[in-house]
């Protein structure tokens, strides 16, 4: 069976590649708005199944649609609109616990599995020129709440609890479970 990522993620890609070195991409181009009566922890599962069935898919291949929030005080932060934006998520963060909660799905032609991945993550508490050193050096606007913990922003976090990887973007603890128990496949 060919793998094929759903997604543009440099970071979904890279994470993949641990497993699997040879894969395709194909970026879906799926809603991602959701209503406001879905569970927030649900979000991300239903978007990555969005991400997951708006790519074609020819017989042999299993489609993989990942979709990563942050969740603090029952608030969902996604990417930030802008560097103040980026800057009031890790002010929001900064000393307190919150939830990385990655939707994962894997599709084949007979079969789609789709759930939620959650992490916990405790951040020390920050200062503002920190948090602002971070956001003009790092420029983290393409990350669900505003940082990486890959680079820089990993010295931001006390403890983890969870997938490593989920937190980056891609649960793959979980994901490898799914293709060898739903899927039979061994990478």
């Amino acid at each position: 069976m060919k793998i094929v990522l759903a997604s543009k993620s440099p970071r979904r890609k890279e994470i993949l590649s641990l497993i699997c070195p040879d894969f395709d991409i194909r970026v879906s181009d799926a809603d991602e708005s959701y209503g406001e009566d879905i569970p927030l922890n649900e979000v991300p599962r239903i978007l990555s199944e969005r991400k997951a069935l708006a790519v074609t898919m020819n017989e042999d291949e299993i489609i993989i649609g990942c979709d990563t929030v942050v969740l603090i005080d029952n608030t969902l932060l996604g990417k930030p609109r802008d560097r103040e934006d980026a800057i009031g998520m890790l002010k929001m963060m900064s000393g307190k616990e919150h939830y990385v909660v990655s939707g994962l799905t894997v599709r084949s032609k007979d079969k789609t599995v789709s759930e939620a991945v959650t992490s916990s993550v405790h951040m020390r508490e920050l200062n503002t020129r920190e948090i602002e050193k971070y956001v003009d050096e790092w420029r983290p606007l393409d990350k669900a709440g505003a940082y990486g913990i890959q680079e820089m922003a990993g010295s931001f976090v006390s403890r983890i609890e969870g997938d490593f990887y989920n937190i980056v973007g891609l649960p793959l603890c979980r994901l490898v479970e799914i293709l060898n128990k739903e899927f039979n496949i061994y990478l």
